[in-house]
């Protein structure tokens, strides 16, 4: 992964609109099914391109099909910044 940036902001939005639990939820219950989907984020990130949502979509494909990247990102959602 070249560029984390364009993730890290997207969790960070996440968290402060109190998405992470629920996102937590979801790479659970669809872990087995993860490089699927991120095939499917890889087709759509052509049209992302247009609202310049492309390179975050590609990034999350990344994550999503490797299993150590999962943990690494779920660690990223469930960490509440207070260290």
């Amino acid at each position: 992964m070249n560029n984390q940036s364009e993730i890290a902001d997207w969790i960070e939005r996440a968290k402060r609109r109190g998405h992470a639990p629920v996102l937590l939820m979801l790479l659970e219950a669809f872990e087995p099914l993860a490089p699927v989907l991120a095939q499917g984020l890889l087709v759509a990130q052509p049209l992302a391109n247009l609202w310049r949502g492309g390179p975050a979509l590609g990034e999350l494909a990344e994550l999503l099909e490797e299993r150590e990247s999962l943990r690494e990102l779920r660690a990223l959602l469930a960490d509440d910044g207070a260290e």
